[in-house]
């Protein structure tokens, strides 16, 4: 069926697929439509049916609460077309010529899974064909056993794999961790629609690097250290990892962690900010390359970077709402990085 896009920048059609959102099938098509969580809680997405059918696939999902339904507005990561169809979208939008690296779906299988920490699982995949993508991108993964999908980042950095790791907390009711924890997870198959997402990282961006995090919002900033290891980027620039759990027992990925902060040889500092207990040491205790502070992570890297922000920094931040909230505050009043240089990543 034919989808037609009427937007600021001009008129777009492409054919797409009644089994998949306007959102997916149109980035697929090589638009760059506007969005952020892909999942149905940010908004971000938002477009107004003119003419035609289309399904709303999640109704009742936080990003739809302001939409103006009576007048047709929809999100297209929820909306799916029942019919040829046109939509307003009130943003730019451009089409990309190369194809290659858009997003699409693929077929995925989880090769290996470990448990981190009481409620933390990582996950490996095996994709059906190779993905290209951009260190700090994430992807929106699916399971025939949980309704709708989930977005996670990448937690490693390789260019064109076709594997891909994930971390997940896990949230009391939460359908897809709650799955995670709940089965026997090596060799089931999952669906998986990426690389999505602009908060990214790579050898363009030649500036120091401040990454605040919190839980499994550490993933993107796992993937930025391996590409900027890759890069060689910490010769030239320094690296300022926050990183905020409740307590020393809930940290993870803490020894490569250390060993990336081994490979920068002096100039990246890592601090592991206890939220819920205050630290007996300074340094944590099995890897002391790894700094401890108490508090909330923004409140710890407030401490840590007074006076050391320099002229020369990029901010990449991600987490729950409240800690990326506060993270932002400290980046644009305290650090003084102008918006463009501040990339985030905003769970909810």
């Amino acid at each position: 069926m034919k989808i037609k896009l009427e937007t600021k920048s001009g008129v777009f059609t492409y054919t797409g697929d009644c089994s998949e959102p306007i959102l997916f099938s149109g980035l697929s098509a090589g638009l760059s439509l506007p969005y952020e969580c892909a999942t149905g809680t940010c908004g971000s997405c938002r477009a107004r049916v003119m003419d035609g059918s289309v399904e709303m696939a999640w109704p009742e999902a936080p990003g739809a609460a302001k939409l103006k339904r009576d007048k047709g507005d929809v999100l297209m990561c929820q909306a799916r077309a029942n019919s040829d169809c046109v939509l307003r979208v009130p943003a730019n939008v451009t089409q990309a010529t190369d194809l290659s690296a858009a997003p699409k779906w693929r077929v995925a299988r989880i090769a290996a899974a470990r448990q981190l920490t009481a409620d933390v699982i990582h996950f490996d995949l095996t994709l059906s064909s190779p993905m290209t993508f951009k260190a700090g991108q994430f992807a929106v993964v699916e399971t025939p056993d949980v309704l709708g999908g989930r977005a996670y980042s990448m937690v490693n950095y390789v260019e064109g794999t076709n594997e891909l790791s994930f971390v997940v907390k896990r949230k009391p009711g939460g359908g897809f961790s709650e799955w995670l924890f709940a089965n026997e997870l090596v060799g089931k198959e999952l669906k998986i629609f990426g690389p999505l997402g602009a908060a990214t990282f790579g050898p363009e961006d030649q500036k120091d690097f401040i990454g605040i995090a919190g839980g499994s919002g550490i993933a993107g900033i796992m993937s930025i250290l391996e590409r900027a290891t890759l890069t060689e980027h910490f010769r030239k620039h320094k690296g300022y990892i926050f990183f905020g759990v409740r307590t020393l027992a809930d940290g993870f990925y803490v020894k490569e962690l250390a060993d990336y902060v081994d490979k920068a040889q002096g100039a990246l500092e890592v601090t592991l900010a206890l939220s819920d207990e205050a630290p007996a040491s300074p340094t944590h205790p099995e890897f002391p390359q790894v700094r401890l502070d108490g508090g909330f992570v923004h409140e710890a890297a407030k401490r840590a970077m007074e006076g050391r922000y320099g002229d020369n920094a990029m901010g990449y931040v991600a987490g729950p709402p409240p800690m990326v909230d506060g993270a932002l505050r400290l980046l644009l009043t305290e650090a003084r990085l102008p918006p463009q240089s501040i990339r985030y990543d905003k769970f909810a």
